[in-house]
């Protein structure tokens, strides 16, 4: 290992001194997450309607330079789509993220594991679209269901929305167990 350059080397009169921890900058803060790459990640996450690079800039709490940079590189990488030209916008590529979930999965669980998780969602499916009576979350009218069942609309929408999120998590269980090379992560589900 290389010697600190002079300048910053402590004197004889410091290295008496225990050094004072506590102005140190603790692992916790350098591992979190100042780091700008995560910034403009967690930004184009977010994204669900398309945005230029000013506005993913706004989001990340950084420059539009920096943000055209990353964006560029998240394009390359998948993580973005470009939907215009001029100006240039964004969106998040949610087949990228589906992939990625599916290769998380397969890494994750076994086979076992997977086709148990794919039961208790795919059981979880079927008990909504009976309690409801209709074939998929998108055929619910949240006001009238809740007025002929006397529930909340906020309960209902509740329900209806973990209705979705067991109808995704069934996806991607099958996709995950699809296939081991993740070959099959976009194929469609009947569900």
């Amino acid at each position: 290992m290389e010697e600190p350059r002079s300048e910053l080397q402590a004197n004889a009169e410091e290295r008496t001194k225990a050094p004072d921890f506590d102005v140190l900058t603790s692992p916790e803060e350098l591992v979190r997450g100042e780091r700008t790459r995560d910034d403009f990640f967690d930004a184009v996450l977010g994204l669900s309607t398309p945005a230029t690079a000013s506005e993913v800039a706004d989001l990340a709490g950084h420059g539009v330079d920096a943000a055209r940079e990353y964006l560029e590189w998240f394009e390359q990488m998948g993580i973005v789509k470009q939907v215009t030209e001029s100006p240039a916008t964004y969106v998040r590529n949610q087949s990228y993220l589906n992939w990625r979930r599916v290769q998380a999965l397969q890494d994750e669980y076994s086979t076992a594991e997977l086709l148990d998780f794919l039961k208790d969602e795919a059981a979880r499916t079927e008990e909504l679209s009976e309690e409801f009576d209709v074939a998929s979350p998108e055929a619910v009218s949240l006001s009238k269901h809740a007025s002929t069942t006397d529930q909340s609309i906020e309960d209902v929408w509740e329900a209806v929305s973990a209705w979705k999120t067991a109808r995704h998590r069934v996806v991607l269980l099958e996709r995950a167990l699809a296939t081991e090379s993740g070959d099959a992560a976009d194929q469609r589900t009947a569900v």
